[in-house]
């Protein structure tokens, strides 16, 4: 089978579509795992067993304290930009629009799941592991609020929308030359959108407008915690620039120079 053209019976042995198989993988169980592990909420210091920071930002202080969801931010960084590097900006559309759909469909799928009548033994095989009410907890675990929900995946689409017009237009403007520049500098606009959007709407705009089980935050709470998180996501953009530099490496070697070139000079017409 030719690996340079594809056709239905090679798809898979054609090495583009395959890389786009790959990273498309990656891309959606990360978001989607993003979601469902987000409802936990860590302390920093205390994970990583140093004192307190106790930051003052906009008249509010405390700890640093993130959503788990963070530890998988690293990887849609550099996914986003693999995808917005060798497949374009209807690649990273295609995938955000996907990606969407599933989340939604995947909590709806656990919605039911928790409307589910628990078996007896399944209750009292928790309680003897000191869990006092095992289906409370597994509607805490998977069932976030509805604000939460919403708030997230309107600043994960709006997020990924974002990234792949600044990395586009940055790229643009200088040409197959400076990758750190299109990979950190739409990253670091991205993800401001992202920061700000998911707290604007799971814990302001929300509860203000449609009520809720606590109050809304004041505007001095929700500009300290954004920063926070937009502090964090900045330096690990930063940090993670070699890493986009080596997988670049890896996957030109992959598909061999002549057609990973051809990529992405499609990808920056696309």
């Amino acid at each position: 089978m030719n690996d340079k053209e594809a056709t239905p019976q090679n798809v898979i042995s054609y090495r583009p579509s395959r890389l786009f198989i790959v990273l498309a993988g990656f891309f959606v169980a990360n978001a989607l795992v993003a979601e469902l592990i987000g409802v936990k909420i860590f302390a920093l210091e205390d994970t990583l067993g140093i004192a307190p920071w106790n930051f003052n930002l906009f008249g509010e202080s405390g700890a640093l304290q993130f959503s788990a969801g963070v530890l998988l931010w690293p990887v849609v960084f550099v996914m986003t930009d693999l995808l917005n590097e060798y497949y374009g900006q209807r690649g990273v559309r295609f995938l955000s629009y996907l990606a969407a759909g599933l989340i939604s469909y995947a909590f709806v799928m656990i919605y039911f799941a928790i409307e589910l009548a628990p078996a007896d033994w399944w209750v009292v095989q928790s309680v003897d592991r000191n869990i006092a009410d095992s289906q409370a907890a597994f509607a805490v675990t998977f069932g976030q609020g509805l604000f939460i929900i919403v708030g997230s995946l309107m600043a994960f689409l709006l997020a990924q929308l974002t990234d792949v017009l600044v990395f586009q237009r940055i790229r643009r403007s200088t040409g197959e030359k400076w990758l750190w520049l299109r990979a950190t500098g739409s990253t670091i606009v991205s993800q401001l959108v992202d920061s700000f959007v998911v707290l604007l709407v799971a814990f302001k705009l929300g509860p203000e407008l449609f009520g809720g089980i606590a109050d809304p935050w004041p505007w001095s709470r929700l500009l300290a915690v954004a920063t926070v998180q937009y502090t964090f996501k900045f330096i690990m953009a930063v940090g993670l620039t070699p890493v986009i530099y080596g997988m670049h490496h890896l996957i030109d070697r992959y598909l061999g120079k002549e057609l990973a070139d051809e990529m992405k000079a499609s990808a920056g017409t696309a």
